[in-house]
């Protein structure tokens, strides 16, 4: 039944709008991020990008299990939520593991986004959030989960991403999930499969990126980002968000891997 309903959506198309995906570097607060979590510990300096991060991913998903948090943390920045887990509850959700990670990734220099996945109910409240990675050896993204303990490959190993799993799911070939990023705790990968098939419908994500994001305080954050099928009308639409149907534009490398 989910995977009908991805290959009864519309396709995606090219867009008069203009968007350009980013993320802003911020040497200090990189270094401060580095510092705190003793990063360049968790890998070898001349680890490939992949390896890097799913040992960032590693560390986030062992440390900071999943659960809905009752209080909601004041700051939303890796160290905060850190400190959030040792002051106020152990656990917390899907979003705030993947801005924590999102903000780890980039101090250790990787191209990251984090990006909500989102089904085609509009009566189902239950959305996703995950990571990607730039893997410039492999000159494509990844997915990674911390807050589930999964990634996803191909049936050779290689990692695939958002647009990569949604195709995957659209054409009836394998995707295989590795719950390989926690040592005491990981979904049930029949399940899994479900759960991602219903939550790839469309996706939502800041058009650029900074450390500190959220929550929204009234600062400028720039604009959001819908990448929906042609022709659907997306639920929960604010202000600052636009519709695109652009997947090339969406999904376009970073700007370091244009040049």
């Amino acid at each position: 039944m989910r995977t009908d309903r991805l290959r009864s959506a519309g396709p995606y198309a090219q867009d008069t709008l203009v968007i350009r995906m980013a993320s802003v570097p911020d040497p200090a607060r990189s270094a401060e991020i580095r510092d705190y979590f003793q990063l360049d510990t968790l890998y070898a300096a001349d680890a490939p990008t992949w390896d890097k991060a799913l040992a960032v991913t590693r560390f986030v998903a062992t440390n900071i299990p999943h659960n809905n948090q009752r209080i909601q943390p004041e700051k939303r920045n890796a160290i905060a939520l850190w400190e959030y887990t040792k002051t106020v509850e152990p656990a917390f959700n899907c979003r705030l593991h993947s801005i924590m990670l999102y903000e780890m990734l980039s101090a250790i220099g990787l191209e990251a986004r984090y990006i909500t996945c989102l089904p085609m109910d509009p009566n189902d409240p239950d959305c996703h959030v995950v990571n990607h990675v730039w893997l410039p050896e492999l000159g494509k993204w990844a997915m990674l989960d911390s807050d589930m303990g999964y990634y996803a490959t191909d049936e050779d190993g290689k990692p695939l991403s958002l647009a990569e799993i949604r195709e995957r799911y659209i054409a009836d070939e394998p995707v295989y999930y590795h719950p390989g990023l926690t040592d005491e705790r990981s979904a049930r990968i029949g399940e899994h499969h479900g759960y991602m098939a219903k939550n790839v419908y469309w996706f939502s994500c800041w058009e650029t990126l900074h450390y500190d994001q959220e929550p929204y305080d009234g600062t400028d954050r720039g604009r959001y980002i819908n990448l929906v099928p042609v022709g659907f009308e997306p639920f929960n639409v604010g202000y600052n968000e636009v519709i695109t149907s652009d997947a090339a534009q969406f999904w376009a490398a970073p700007a370091s891997a244009q040049q």
